[in-house]
């Protein structure tokens, strides 16, 4: 999938700086280990790690388009996968292009030298790109239309660094390793609920969702090149069942583009299950299938609603029904903890804590058979699948947060009249929902729901879609989502409650339109969440740590109440952790991650 990045800069000639572009290169080592490079000019700087999935020798990075006296007219550097890009290709050579490799990669630039940003809109995939346009000394930014792919960048009058993640930008001296109160109140009272554009450090933005972002000698400029639209929907269900059914197909059937070994991951859930399905079908061949298993969990009492059963058997049900190759990845509480600071290292702010080091080690033991996974993310969010979707109307709070406490309760009293954490996560929610596109003269509850869906997709989906591309990019494993196919998207956005919930059931639509794919005991499996370990070694380490941590005091407790912290521990609770769904050692890890991440990345409060 790749790692971007680059420096444009009106104050130096960064044909001076190629050993500190390298090291902002090297930084995303791990998202692309098959190749590297940088270009450098007077003014621009790009950086590129490759990880080689399309035209295994022709798509080196950065890639430049010359004019006819060999001069640069545009470079690019790219990260993702169009899956159009042969049918663009075509459209491009008609119009007189000519190409000499067959990267998708090549298709963009040339599609930008054709259309300039209006190439966005023709892509069909998940990609984060930057183009340097040499004739104009304009820099362009481009994302995908729900942001599968990040992008952040930190800009000032006089220059703009960015990159694929923040290390990128955190290793130029130029950025500031800061926090102030709107990156405390990110981390601590919205933190599955970020703030579209928003990413913690200051200075540092992420490009919008369906977004450009242009920079040249006036500043920076945005643009919006997607948005949801709402209409009335006219379709009957038969109709609608044929059309999601028709939509996911064509989306599965797009993503099996790959010069290198995929799979898929089979949870044994109605989602990941269908995409499996669709792409055994597909697959020229016998299709891998992974999952992840935890061996603390043989015969272990369930670990509550979220994860009412266990998906081994469902998933290998699945396998032998639509004929996989399946494999287990097992990770024992031994692993959890030895690779406990991959979430951090990876994120670059503090994270979920042992789901992701899980969701690391699973995606790890992927790489070792397949360099690209499709995974079944956002059919919940398109198709309403999550418990928050049948709850009441939003009333204060972001649907999966009601009832919670955020880590925001722990901060101390001087730092909560500082970010006002309550008044912070009730302005954002009244923003997101101020930015519903209605649909004038909608019934009561279907107005509900769209604005619970656009809740899901604007607040909570990013939140999900970053942890999945940090955990796999970690290990150089990229990961597609068909669900997250815009015209997939674009069609559910209408499709009224009542026929999401066909027959009366939760996401009776999806499972209508799947029905003959799959064993009946998976089309009729209840929601069940990403799974956890039962096993104690991890949350008694966690323990140790809190206690010791307590004792020898660090910088956490510049924000944090350590007084708060110890009567919850005192009373034997567990502290308010990061994430919706609740785990006895999130707020521990949380706390323990906010601390490193302060110590180690040198971040400053301001």
């Amino acid at each position: 999938m790749c790692g971007v990045t680059g420096w444009v800069d009106w104050d130096r000639d960064l044909r001076c700086e190629v050993t500190l572009v390298e090291a902002m290169t090297e930084t995303l080592y791990r998202r692309g280990p098959d190749d590297g490079g940088v270009w450098l000019s007077q003014h621009a700087a790009l950086g590129h790690r490759r990880l080689a999935i399309i035209d295994l020798a022709g798509g080196v990075q950065p890639m430049v388009a010359r004019g006819a006296a060999g001069e640069p007219r545009a470079v690019i550097t790219y990260s993702g996968e169009v899956y159009n890009y042969r049918e663009l290709r075509a459209e491009l050579v008609a119009r007189g292009h000519y190409f000499r490799t067959a990267s998708d990669t090549e298709v963009v630039l040339a599609g930008y030298l054709e259309w300039g940003a209006g190439v966005a809109e023709r892509l069909l995939g998940i990609f984060a790109f930057a183009i340097w346009d040499a004739g104009s000394e304009e820099l362009l930014l481009v994302r995908d239309r729900l942001g599968v792919k990040p992008l952040y960048y930190a800009a000032t009058p006089d220059n703009l660094l960015f990159g694929s993640e923040p290390k990128a930008v955190l290793a130029n001296p130029l950025f500031e390793r800061e926090i102030d109160a709107e990156g405390i109140a990110e981390l601590f009272a919205v933190p599955t609920a970020p703030t579209p554009g928003h990413a913690v450090y200051r200075g540092l933005r992420e490009v919008l969702p369906g977004h450009t972002v242009t920079f040249g000698r006036q500043g920076v400029r945005e643009n919006r090149y997607w948005a949801l639209s709402s209409d009335p929907h006219t379709d009957d269900l038969p109709t609608t069942v044929r059309t999601v059914r028709e939509l996911l197909e064509e989306a599965v059937r797009s993503q099996l583009v790959s010069d290198v070994p995929l799979g898929s991951l089979l949870s044994g859930g109605l989602d990941s299950s269908a995409v499996t399905a669709l792409a055994a079908q597909y697959s020229p061949d016998k299709l891998a299938t992974f999952a992840v298993d935890f061996p603390e969990n043989e015969g272990a009492e369930v670990l509550g609603a979220w994860n009412s059963t266990s998906d081994s058997p469902y998933a290998a049900l699945v396998a032998e029904h639509v004929g996989t190759q399946h494999t287990r990845i097992v990770v024992p509480s031994t692993e959890l903890l030895q690779h406990r600071s991959i979430g951090l290292a990876a994120r670059d702010r503090p994270g979920w804590g042992e789901p992701d080091v899980s969701l690391y080690l699973l995606f790890r033991g992927v790489r070792a058979h397949s360099t690209v996974a499709l995974t079944g993310e956002v059919a919940d969010e398109i198709f309403g699948g999550y418990p928050y979707f049948h709850s009441p109307a939003v009333t204060g709070a972001f649907p999966w947060t009601a009832g919670k406490t955020a880590p925001a309760a722990l901060l101390r009293d001087e730092v909560r009249a500082e970010v006002r954490p309550d008044q912070y996560a009730g302005d954002r929610l009244h923003e997101a929902l101020a930015a519903v596109p209605e649909l004038p003269g909608e019934a009561t509850e279907d107005a509900r729901i769209r604005r619970i869906s656009y809740l899901a997709l604007t607040r909570w989906l990013p939140a999900m879609l970053d942890r999945k591309d940090r955990m796999s990019m970690a290990t150089g494993l990229e990961a597609r989502v068909p669900f997250a196919d815009h015209r997939l998207v674009e069609y559910l956005w209408n499709v009224p409650w009542a026929l999401k919930n066909a027959g009366g059931r939760p996401k009776g639509l999806l499972r209508q339109a799947t029905a003959d794919l799959l064993p009946d005991e998976v089309v009729n499996r209840p929601k069940s969440g990403y799974p956890a370990s039962a096993g104690t070694a991890y949350g008694d380490r966690l323990r140790l740590e809190l206690a010791d941590l307590l004792h020898r005091g660090g910088p956490v407790f510049d924000l944090v109440d350590p007084a708060k912290v110890k009567a919850l521990v005192h009373r034997g609770m567990p502290l308010p952790g990061p994430r919706a769904a609740p785990h006895p050692t999130g707020g521990a890890d949380f706390l323990l991650a906010v601390n490193s991440w302060l110590q180690d990345w040198k971040v400053r409060i301001r």
